[in-house]
């Protein structure tokens, strides 16, 4: 390291003694160092360790050091996170590249244990349960069975990686949410290595990573490939950001919870607008909000738009800290280490500078809830009836509302009248000998699901205290609901069982179905076919009541259009209730047996109730206890077969786990980069083409390619499962690649779907296939494409799917910045017209053959390139802009892509 700023210093905690790189020395020459955001100061942190003249530079320090926060985000540097977190569905894919790795080295001469993760790395698998059976004892036996049943080729890969890898930890199936068990138990607010210490970060392959963020560590969401690099040590390349403050003062009232009061952050920012952006949560409220108060908010940074929710480490990070049964010695280094950087929050401090700020007094939040679309659409509970009644309005009114969008948008159809008799419309369901009326508004699914809100005992509890109550006034779920509860750790149940509170959520319907992420990801599972039949015979506008975060229209159950996210006692008051058209402030939820109605308010919880049996019940023993053996799993999973080796014994015949084509014949040394001759274009697209339309998603079409292999492997239809449960198979991804059924490709004009031309032979055909013919031939291909391309999630096989059809460069009028990155990582080349120039302007058609010149010699960051395009018209030059930004990434991209470059690294010695 260079350490140009001479920052290294010692910090003595107890006997031991530790290097750090110390921002307080720092501040003596720069005084602008302490009114940074804490955010930045860890980022900066960050710049100062990894300091080595060529990846981090003396200037990306003094760039942050001359941070002006109300600057538009132009200056681009590197963050080494110091550990990565991976869920099972984009986790296997990249334990998969690491399997592929190891046999690449041993052929390449090497050591095949040394392809470990360079960066601590732990895989939770909680993406795969399913709701399918409830209200029941056996519910959570039953379901993970089933996960099993349907997952158990993966998950014995998985436990092979286990095994198999040094520095790579699996938390096996059933045991909780990755950020929950993140926040709970894995992770460390302050990092050691050997004997330097610096802050606990963190890249994670689910967005809401941000949950830490509560904890004080700063971390975020990124895609596969962001994650393999982090995982292989390499950097992520990002902007330094403007840092949104926002401000809390006062307490939340009572009969409001934490739920209501991040319904409430996530509108403001939405409102606001942070996309993009840090936030920092400041301000005296702080003292007032518990950890996992803090943590439910941190949560949700994806729903209000931002990078981060970011609150610092201050005594409360401490007590959370020493409550979950971490070691006193990382407690005590925490502290010592946070004070000594400026990185503890005091009251009494100076604010930081932010780029903008916002506030909120906390006496000002009210019960609320948020849909029936979309996170940010708050409707304060004495609402919810008006708003309903809306809703429903305009929903019948459009008929249907499959051309809205996932953001909840209305589309063009206007709210027109509807006949009072379709409003009151009801169906009669009969189920076995029970039968009963079922009308619009429904409330067909009550989940107390996700990791928002199950990580926090305030709201738990009063679930079940609200429950107790209602038991002992006689009431009882609608027969209409599907009723569900998927604690985010095992600790839940033991210490609801621990306060005699989980018999009485028994009671209600609601008993343990699983630990993972359910409802919230549409893993709600089937509604029971009676119900089912009603809504759709009758075209009923039913809802589904869920603790989660995400509420999209189409996510949470096939049958279900209206979708509310609430806190765990509304969740099971709406059970109760039945119907979300009520208002619950003056209509009774039901009657006693002595015919008196029963309102919300008789059976709310108070604060003081659900403090004292927190006070009581839960305990700092029962972490401890719960993830003493996290990681040696259940019966079923001990019982799955180990690989043994090193290496892992790929199954010719799996249509899960397949090994992919990236290190196939790869030479040591890589081969001088190369200009493109002859491509031609594979697809021509507009602007805003999103990883959405690029990388696979969601269910296998019976027509599409992906679907083809599959059947001619033996997988019937039924069988399918999902992109996202296939991605360890690259044939079923580079199928799914540009096969979005709403893809525009105008080589096909007036034609949706993954389809493009073979430009030789005029044919029209699949892209798949298209790619294929291309390949076979020795034909290099090109994508055109608008502005923001690559919007939206950044899926790994947005970039691999490219590359393995056979896309050597993709040229568009600008990118996303996450995805021009992943493109490179893969060896495509990103290119982007000249400022006010794009196909369209240029004439381009898209059946020319292209040529670019200029990559062969001195190729370097943001050069300009030769295109030249031939068509029937002649010939047209243009210049591009090579969009590979650092040294770093053009290493990369002479390697063929950021896993080459390492694997070669590690061959070298």
């Amino acid at each position: 390291m260079t350490d140009s700023f001479g920052t290294k210093s010692q910090l003595k905690v107890g006997s031991a003694t530790y290097d750090l790189f110390s921002l307080g020395k720092l501040a003596k020459t720069h005084p602008a160092v302490n009114r940074l955001p804490f955010s930045l100061k860890v980022l900066l942190e960050n710049l100062l360790r990894h300091e080595d003249g060529r990846v981090v530079k003396r200037e990306h320090v003094e760039k942050m050091l001359a941070w002006d926060p109300k600057a538009t985000p132009d200056v681009e540097i590197s963050f080494h996170p110091a550990r990565v977190l991976l869920q099972d569905f984009t986790g296997v894919p990249a334990v998969v590249d690491l399997a592929a790795m190891r046999e690449a080295l041993a052929s390449m001469g090497g050591n095949p244990d040394r392809i470990n993760p360079r960066n601590p790395a732990d895989l939770v698998i909680d993406h795969s349960v399913q709701i399918d059976s409830f209200a029941t004892s056996a519910a959570f036996k039953e379901n993970a069975e089933l996960e099993f049943e349907r997952n158990r080729e993966r998950y014995a890969f998985l436990r092979w990686g286990q095994s198999a890898f040094k520095g790579f930890g699996v938390v096996p199936p059933d045991i909780g949410i990755c950020h929950q068990v993140n926040l709970e138990f894995l992770a460390h607010v302050t990092f050691r290595q050997g004997s330097t210490v610096y802050p606990d970060t963190l890249v994670g392959t689910d967005s809401h990573t941000t949950m830490i963020n509560g904890l004080g560590v700063v971390g975020w969401g990124v895609g596969g490939i962001e994650a393999e690099a982090a995982l292989l040590g390499q950097p992520i390349t990002m902007l330094i950001p403007q840092v949104v403050g926002f401000k809390l003062s006062g307490k939340l009232p009572a009969g409001a919870t934490a739920t209501d009061l991040v319904l409430t952050v996530t509108q403001m920012l939405r409102k606001k607008g942070v996309v993009g952006k840090f936030v920092e949560f400041y301000g005296s409220g702080l003292k007032n909000l518990s950890l996992p108060d803090r943590a439910t908010i941190a949560n949700m940074a994806p729903e209000y738009g931002a990078t981060i929710g970011f609150f610092p480490v201050d005594e409360e990070s401490l007590n959370y800290l020493r409550f979950t049964g971490r070691p006193d010695d990382l407690v005590a280094l925490t502290e010592a280490y946070a004070k000594e950087q400026g990185l503890w929050r005091r009251d009494d401090a100076e604010d930081p500078i932010f780029s903008d700020t916002l506030e909120l007094d906390l006496s000002t939040v009210v019960p609320s809830l948020a849909g029936p679309k979309r996170p940010q659409d708050r409707v304060p509970l004495k609402d919810m009836k008006s708003g309903y009644e809306k809703s429903l309005v305009e929903m019948l009114s459009a008929g249907k509302s499959k051309g809205e969008d996932e953001e909840g948008g209305k589309g063009k159809a206007a709210a027109a009248a509807v006949p009072p008799e379709r409003l009151a419309q009801t169906v009669t369901v009969k189920n076995g000998r029970q039968s009963y009326q079922m009308g619009h508004g429904a409330v067909v699914i009550a989940s107390i699901t996700s990791c928002t809100n199950t990580s926090n005992p305030a709201v738990l509890v009063g679930a079940g205290i609200l429950a107790k109550k209602a038991v002992e006034r006689g009431l009882n779920p609608k027969p209409w609901v599907k009723t569900s509860l998927a604690p985010g750790s095992r600790v839940v149940s033991e210490y609801l069982r621990d306060a005699g509170l989980l018999p009485y959520l028994e009671a209600v319907g609601f008993h343990i179905v699983g630990y993972g992420c359910t409802t919230c990801i549409g893993n709600s599972g089937p509604l029971t076919e009676p119900v089912a039949n009603a809504v759709t015979e009758g075209d009923l506008v039913v809802a589904a009541v869920l603790s989660g975060n995400r509420n999209f229209e189409g996510r949470i159950n096939p049958h279900v259009r209206m979708n509310y996210l609430a806190s765990p006692p509304l969740v099971v008051a709406y059970a109760l209730a039945g119907e979300v058209g009520m208002d619950l402030d003056n209509e009774p939820l039901g009657t006693d047996p002595n015919g008196r109605p029963v309102f919300l308010k008789d059976i709310w919880p108070t604060n003081e109730e659900i403090q004292e049996v927190i006070r009581t019940s839960v305990k700092p023993e029962q972490f401890r206890s719960q993830y003493a053996n996290a990681m040696e799993g259940d019966a079923l999973w001990q019982q799955l077969p180990v690989g043994k080796g090193s290496t892992f014994q790929w199954d010719d015949t799996s249509t899960y786990v397949r090994k992919p084509p990236f290190f196939d014949n790869l030479p040591k040394e890589p081969k001088a980069t190369q200009d493109i001759h002859g491509a031609h274009v594979m697809a021509l697209l507009g602007d805003s083409v999103t990883t959405d339309h690029i990388s696979p998603a969601g269910n296998i079409a019976k027509t599409s390619p992906a679907a083809k292999y599959l059947m001619a492997n033996g997988v019937e239809p039924k069988d399918f499962n999902s992109y996202g449960a296939r991605r360890g198979n690259h044939e079923v991804m580079v199928r799914g690649t540009f096969a979005n059924i709403r893809l525009k490709n105008l080589l096909v004009p007036g034609v949706e779907g993954g389809v493009t031309v073979h430009i030789p032979t005029r044919e029209r055909m699949s892209i798949y296939d298209a790619s294929m013919k291309y390949q076979a031939e020795g034909t290099p291909l090109v994508v055109l494409a608008g502005a923001e391309y690559g919007t939206g999630s950044s899926r790994d096989w947005a970039a691999k799917g490219t590359m393995l059809l056979g896309v050597k460069a993709v040229i568009a009028k600008s990118f996303e910045r996450i995805h021009r990155s992943n493109l490179v990582g893969m060896g495509v080349l990103p290119l982007q017209f000249e400022a006010g120039q794009d196909a369209q302007s240029l004439g381009l058609t898209g059946h020319e053959k292209f040529d670019i010149t200029g990559v062969a010699q001195d190729l370097a960051p943001q050069k300009k390139l030769t295109v030249k395009a031939t068509g029937e018209s002649g010939t047209k030059e243009f210049t591009v802009v090579c969009r590979i930004d650092t040294p770093n990434e053009l290493d990369y991209y002479r390697h063929g892509g950021i896993l080459q470059y390492v694997l070669r690294q590690l061959a070298k010695g």
